[in-house]
């Protein structure tokens, strides 16, 4: 199985591995489209191990969104080929991400949050313009209370997107674009429209309602 690590927004996928002799060519050409994304300036990538067992083929980065040298939000993005297609997928490429952000309190005591959580996926999906198909995955909430020496540290609450869907239109960068948007509405940026990624104009990020603004660093 080929697993490949690379870094789409600087040029470093398709030369990583995924150009090799008897890598297929939809592989290459799915990989390139990643490197042609625009993506937000706060949006951070850097290679990633890709996972070995989940396809014959994969890719995979890891991003960041940074303001100002603070930590908002993180997460990966793995892209999986199997040229003879998956039954659960419904195609023959599956992308496969994990969003990762704190919560203001506010927001956090929402009784809504896992569900809004989802529709920032789904919203940023059709505001890039990314077809796609067969959407799964989780929302996750974790809450932190601290004791002893970090006494002094509020309380905090974590979200985690797992989710997972299949390309339907052959526009990879727009995933990847998506995906990034939906980095940077968790971290509680503002939405706005992203750049075109063809010849059609892309949606504005009208639909997306982001989390409060961030007013202190992450916990690690």
């Amino acid at each position: 199985m080929a697993a490949v690590g690379g870094h789409p927004a600087q040029g470093g996928g398709a030369g990583g591995g995924a150009g090799h002799e008897g890598v297929p060519s939809e592989f290459r050409a799915a990989v390139a489209a990643l490197d042609g994304a625009r993506l937000r300036p706060e949006v951070q990538l850097a290679p990633a191990p890709a996972p070995r067992r989940l396809a014959p083929y994969s890719f995979a980065v890891t991003a960041s969104v940074e303001i100002d040298g603070e930590e908002l939000a993180d997460g990966r993005l793995v892209l999986l080929y199997d040229p003879a297609g998956q039954e659960a997928w419904n195609g023959e490429f599956r992308v496969v991400t994990m969003t990762r952000a704190e919560l203001e309190p506010e927001m956090a005591g929402d009784p809504m949050v896992s569900e809004v959580g989802w529709s920032w996926l789904l919203d940023t999906l059709q505001a890039n313009g990314a077809g796609y198909a067969e959407p799964s995955g989780t929302v996750s909430l974790a809450s932190s209370q601290y004791f002893g020496g970090l006494a002094d540290r509020p309380s905090s609450t974590e979200i985690e997107i797992r989710a997972s869907w299949t390309p339907a239109d052959g526009r990879f960068e727009r995933h990847l674009a998506a995906w990034a948007d939906l980095l940077c509405v968790s971290a509680g940026l503002p939405p706005t429209a992203p750049a075109p990624q063809g010849p059609a104009e892309v949606p504005s990020l009208g639909g997306v309602v982001p989390m409060p603004a961030r007013r202190r660093p992450r916990s690690h």
